[in-house]
């Protein structure tokens, strides 16, 4: 999941202004905008409704029969089993390790210790009526050092690189998943790269770990392949590029090149893109489709922007800048076949091309649009250009509350219009294309075990985002699933082990779970497939 406080992104990060006394050259004056674009964005933005109530038509079934409702989690964040069964330290082993400031003084060695309760952890999911789970592959768990030879060994038991017991694993889960009706849905990188690779070459910053990504896609395909038919590469390569490679919050922790460090995060956003362009390709061209029912995406963030005066075409060129300098960065290449127009004029020749080969590797190279949706927040154009530079310089974007939106333990806007709103931006920019909301949750403000079980204000957030989802859905938006976030309390990155988004409470001394209120009222959801939230009979 995301990791931002999006409503001080850009007054007041200092740290990205230290030793950048870099000269803005650029404006937007709105004359300078086409009247296409100004028409199509005043479009989709007087069309997503109210940003401070639902409009509630839905009055029927939302729903359908086949809709899937399930939750989330992914490999670092809760397996734990660091240093067993074979696997290779990742980059995030790496970051907590290093500083105590940088994961909140905790470690992701035990978590949830998911690795040797993966079977109770399953029975838990089927009793409490989810019909899918969506979890992550840990790369260092299957390949230690990131990488593999599939040149040598006659037979799968010897291919060089490969962790069986890492296959084992996840060829276990997988198995009890099937067993108790629940549908896998593997995502294949969830931000815990190999050191090795980050050691080798620097990670994701060169262009080398995108064959590297996509041998290890071969081998997840090869394995588990045959039971698994929903394929998820990518999970918010948004967050890596940016918290990773340009404000230091998340592993490898590098400050970007306009603000002082070494990042550059625009090059690993494009080289995420290829990466996943280069996964797809291995398993639509090796077979993996042949059964006609297995499909692949890419799940990306998708903080959704009003604008803050809803008549200004000013701000509600804002607005769409914000989401495209976001959402629209990852997926356009996807859907598209290249970055938002806004990005290519603001960036110049700082924005990494796409070759006209890689451009028919990327684009199309989506089954189905992932979207991880937390929050909302105004966009406004600044009445003065930025003295600093770096992304949030960039797209030249204020952010601001609506004073009657409540916020979250982690400082998010609670905005479930929001949520009605990026789905017809999605819908309106890519043609309607099939999309799971692979995240969306809350972690809320509880202090203690009996509080943090009677999570009314979960309750609240998610049947208010279910319902704004729900609301999209009644205007068409090919809305095919729901994933809450997260399925248990777990490690939330450079927060640790201080926020709480499970609907399932987590002892991290007992590693006892406990099923939350939260949990038992989405299990009344998942039973009526969300009739119980209209009052449907």
């Amino acid at each position: 999941m995301q990791i931002v406080e999006t409503t001080s992104l850009l007054q007041d990060d200092s740290h990205l202004r230290k030793k950048e006394e870099r000269r803005w050259t650029r404006s937007f004056p709105a004359a300078l905008v086409g009247a296409i674009i100004i028409v199509a964005t005043v479009t989709i933005f007087r069309g997503i409704g109210s940003r401070t109530q639902l409009t509630s038509k839905t009055t029927t079934r939302t729903f359908p029969s086949d809709f899937i409702w399930g939750a989330a989690t992914s490999s670092y964040q809760i397996e734990g089993g660091a240093a067993d069964g074979g696997r290779g330290p990742s980059i995030w082993d790496t970051f907590c390790q290093e500083s105590k400031e940088n994961c909140n003084g905790d470690l992701g060695d035990i978590t949830d210790d998911h690795y040797h309760h993966w079977r109770e952890d399953v029975q838990l999911m089927k009793a409490l009526g989810l019909k899918a789970y969506r979890f992550s592959i840990s790369w260092s768990r299957v390949l230690p050092t990131g990488m593999v030879n599939f040149e040598t060994g006659d037979d799968d038991t010897n291919i060089e690189g490969v962790n069986h017991e890492g296959v084992e694993f996840y060829s276990k889960l997988i198995n009890e998943l099937l067993e108790a009706n629940i549908i896998p849905f593997v995502t294949l990188y969830h931000w815990d790269l190999p050191q090795g690779l980050q050691d080798k070459y620097g990670g994701w910053e060169d262009r080398a770990i995108i064959e590297d990504f996509a041998n290890y896609a071969r081998v997840c395909f090869h394995f588990f392949g045959d039971r698994v038919k929903h394929w998820i590469t990518i999970n918010e390569g948004w967050t890596v590029a940016i918290h990773g490679y340009e404000e230091a919050s998340n592993a490898p922790g590098l400050l970007g090149l306009d603000v002082g460090g070494t990042g550059d995060p625009y090059l690993v956003g494009h080289h995420l893109l290829l990466a996943h362009a280069a996964a797809v390709k291995v398993f639509r061209e090796e077979g993996y489709t042949n059964d006609g029912k297995s499909v692949i995406g890419i799940s990306n963030s998708g903080d959704f922007r009003f604008p803050l005066h809803a008549e200004s075409v000013d701000d509600q060129e804002a607005a769409s800048r914000a989401i495209e300098f976001q959402l629209g960065w990852m997926t356009d290449p996807v859907f598209l076949g290249d970055y938002p127009k806004s990005m290519r004029r603001i960036l110049c020749d700082r924005l990494p091309t796409f070759s006209s080969d890689e451009i028919k590797l990327i684009m199309g190279s989506a089954d189905f649009l992932g979207l991880n949706h937390y929050s909302s927040a105004l966009a406004s154009t600044p009445s003065q250009p930025p003295t600093w530079g770096g992304y949030w310089a960039d797209q030249f974007v204020t952010l601001s509350n609506d004073p009657s939106w409540k916020k979250t333990a982690m400082g998010w806007n609670i905005a479930p219009q929001g949520a009605t709103g990026i789905l017809l931006w999605i819908s309106n920019r890519y043609n309607n294309p099939n999309v799971y909301v692979t995240e969306n949750g809350v972690a809320c403000h509880d202090t203690h075990f009996e509080q943090s079980i009677h999570d009314s204000e979960r309750i609240d957030y998610l049947e208010g985002y279910i319902k704004g989802f729900g609301e999209a859905m009644s205007e068409g938006v090919n809305l095919k699933g729901y994933f809450a976030w997260s399925l248990f309390d777990n490690f939330e990155w450079q927060y640790g082990l201080s926020k709480r988004f499970g609907i399932v409470y987590v002892n991290y001394t007992s590693l006892e779970r406990t099923p939350k209120d939260s949990a038992l009222w989405y299990q009344t959801i998942i039973d009526s497939n969300g009739d119980k939230l209209f009052s449907i009979p």
